[in-house]
């Protein structure tokens, strides 16, 4: 919905404003800064407006006596019946916005406030009397806040990392440990970041800073509480929460369209907000030329987005791009400030650059994959266990059979390219490798990109010494410990609802979309489906080789057989023919032995052993090399101010 940001004392307008314009793409319709009495505190918010459009929803917003004033990045879903309990408590609206039910809420609720929310946000309060910053954000992370503490002891925070460089923070160079999880996951788990100093507000969190010291308080943890159910009842209450969740999330002064990639996840968004009886609904969709996606693993996704806006009468909007990747991805690391190496963010931007042009706002399926347990990986750690019962010699045997067996399918099965049969390579060699691991560290295993001695193999000899004792996976390995009598899945779900859910999906969904002005809500990851879905067994959610399975069953009678059938694809792009075609000349230049030896980071004979395996079909290691082109492209962007 918005950018926001703000200072502690001394507070001023000139910084807040240079901090705002950083992310003016974040909010093309309003501005505007509040300094507090004395100018103890600052707040600064760039609007994109979505509920209420009119004046009366300008932020910063503050209160008629002067004594609270607020802004907000988001949207708050149940602010019609907090709204209305408020308006019973004697308070009175001057507005139709949800923005100002936070205002009237916190001089209610305070601290409470984040708890009653059901909705996506990341907002900041300033509270005259109590000389007080109050930050908060939603459960899962949605919307990012950052924030960092000068040497100074003032504290600064926004919604973007580049707008505290516009408050006077630089980078002094590389959090180590950082960076060692970027090339473990593509991603850093938070609170920290590759910048040194700059922290996240982690999910489901609220602070207060007061007298120059910051505190941090959790509100929201989820606790999983299955109960007895059958899988009709599971669906069909499953399926009117899901049906109440849309109507609720299309609530909107400005169009609002759908991300439709042909899986179940968008299928059934579109299929609820057709039922929501609001006309033919507006979706979205990506493809990519046929050629540049052989090596990837599926290409049907806009032939699967075709099928469902048919079956609802939906309006499709197909876009086929063939970008310039050589152009377009130093703009994306940009706009994702953290070095994040997934190129779902790079189809992200495209589809709601296009979008843009007719909504303001578009459902996503984000989060489902996490909810109902629908990743591959989630399941693999099931398969390495009974793999486990078999000596080492019948493991390798059983995987190298069905390896030789792979291209032939791929010549006798249509509409199976090569980028499938790589996939499976790729499965099955993970899930070997994991195998004889404990549960926890098999997860994280299969997780990672990289392993822990594999990358210590690549650093040059300081970085090696200084991260030798560093354990990429060890916040994944604490996330278990916090759930240790919980089912096996349910606790893979609570892991990857802490760190893959927040720091890569999430992070790049809003940063790709806000970026094209464009806000993203995930209705999957609405408290009633979450806290529901805390009570289904685990069985209903992996149910045999079924993933997904109450959504399944939710969704049967509304989705075609062959998207409910449909095999899980990704959400990503043809970057192994990027590498091999368009950007091939970047790697060269960017990952050069020379440029590589003056960074310090890495041994350049390893990186290009790397390069050339991958280049000769020796390995596969696309998303390796990606990690480390984005990393150069970070550092010359963030650290050395090159042009975007």
């Amino acid at each position: 919905m918005c950018g926001i940001a703000g200072m502690s004392a001394p507070a001023s307008a000139e910084v807040l404003e240079r901090m705002a314009a950083t992310f003016a793409h974040r909010g093309p319709d309003d501005e505007g800064v509040h300094l507090g009495r004395d100018g103890l505190a600052g707040l600064a918010c760039k609007r994109l407006s979505i509920i209420d459009l009119s004046s009366a929803g300008h932020m910063p917003m503050v209160s008629a006596g002067g004594k609270v004033a607020v802004v907000q990045n988001g949207e708050i879903y149940n602010f019609r019946e907090l709204r209305r309990e408020l308006e019973g408590a004697g308070h009175t609206f001057r507005s139709r916005s949800d923005t100002e039910v936070l205002l009237h809420g916190y001089e209610e609720w305070g601290d409470d406030l984040p708890a009653r929310l059901n909705g996506i946000f990341a907002f900041a309060v300033w509270d005259e009397a109590e000389q007080r910053l109050f930050l908060a954000r939603d459960r899962f992370g949605v919307k990012p806040l950052y924030y960092w503490v000068s040497d100074q002891g003032q504290l600064f925070f926004a919604s973007e990392v580049k707008a505290l460089f516009a408050a006077g923070y630089g980078v002094t160079g590389i959090e180590p440990a950082a960076l060692h999880r970027f090339l473990s996951f593509l991603w850093v788990p938070g609170p920290p970041t590759m910048f040194p100093g700059v922290r996240k507000l982690e999910p489901g969190h609220w602070a207060d800073w007061r007298d120059g010291t910051l505190g941090v308080h959790k509100y929201w943890d989820p606790r999983f509480a299955p109960r007895s159910m059958s899988a009709s009842d599971a669906a069909a209450e499953l399926r009117e929460i899901l049906q109440a969740t849309v109507v609720r999330q299309l609530v909107a002064d400005v169009p609002v369209g759908v991300f439709l990639s042909g899986g179940l996840d968008s299928t059934a968004l579109t299929a609820l907000a057709t039922c929501a009886g609001n006309g033919p609904v507006r979706c979205y969709t990506i493809a990519f030329r046929r050629a540049d996606t052989q090596l990837e693993q599926s290409a049907d996704d806009a032939r699967f987005a075709i099928l469902a806006a048919r079956t609802y009468g939906a309006e499709l909007n197909e876009i086929e791009v063939s970008p310039d990747i050589v152009d377009l991805l130093p703009k994306v690391v940009w706009q994702l400030d953290e070095p994040l190496a997934d190129p779902a963010a790079i189809v992200t931007y495209l589809l709601s650059e296009a979008a843009r042009k007719d909504v303001t706002v578009l459902l996503s399926g984000q989060g489902a994959d996490e909810v109902f347990a629908g990743y591959r990986v989630q399941g693999m750690p099931f398969w390495a266990e009974r793999l486990a019962l078999l000596p080492p010699i019948a493991r390798r045997g059983l995987a190298e059979r069905a390896v030789a067996l792979l291209p032939g399918i791929k010549d006798r099965v249509p509409g199976v390219n090569p980028g499938f049969v790589l996939a499976v390579h790729r499965y099955l060699d993970k899930m070997l490798d994991g195998v004889d691991l404990p549960p926890e560290d098999r997860y994280v295993r299969y997780r990672s990109y990289c392993g822990d001695d594999e990358l210590r193999a690549l650093y040059s000899p300081e970085l090696r010494a200084t991260l030798a004792d560093e354990v990429a996976g060890s916040e994944h390995l604490d996330y278990f410990a916090d759930v240790p009598d919980d089912d096996l899945l349910d606790r893979i779900l609570y892991v990857d609802w802490k760190t893959f859910l927040p720091e890569l999906n999430l992070a790049y969904c809003d940063k790709m979309s806000m970026a094209a002005s464009v806000e993203t809500r995930v209705p999957y990851l609405d408290n009633e489906v979450v806290d529901y879905m805390l009570t289904v067994p685990p069985d209903l959610k992996l149910h045999g080789l079924t993933s997904k399975y109450v959504l399944r069953e939710a969704m049967r009678d509304l989705v075609p057989p062959a998207i409910l059938r449909r095999r899980k694809a990704g959400f990503g792009a043809p970057i192994r023919t990027w590498l091999r075609r368009d950007l091939r000349e970047m790697v060269d230049d960017l990952l050069s032995a020379d440029r590589i030896a003056q960074r310090g980071f890495f041994d350049p004979a390893a990186v290009w052993r790397l390069i050339d395996d991958d280049r000769q079909g020796r390995a596969d290691n696309t998303y390796r090399i990606w990690a480390l082109l984005t990393l150069e492209l970070w550092q010359q962007i963030f650290m050395e101010g090159r042009a975007h």
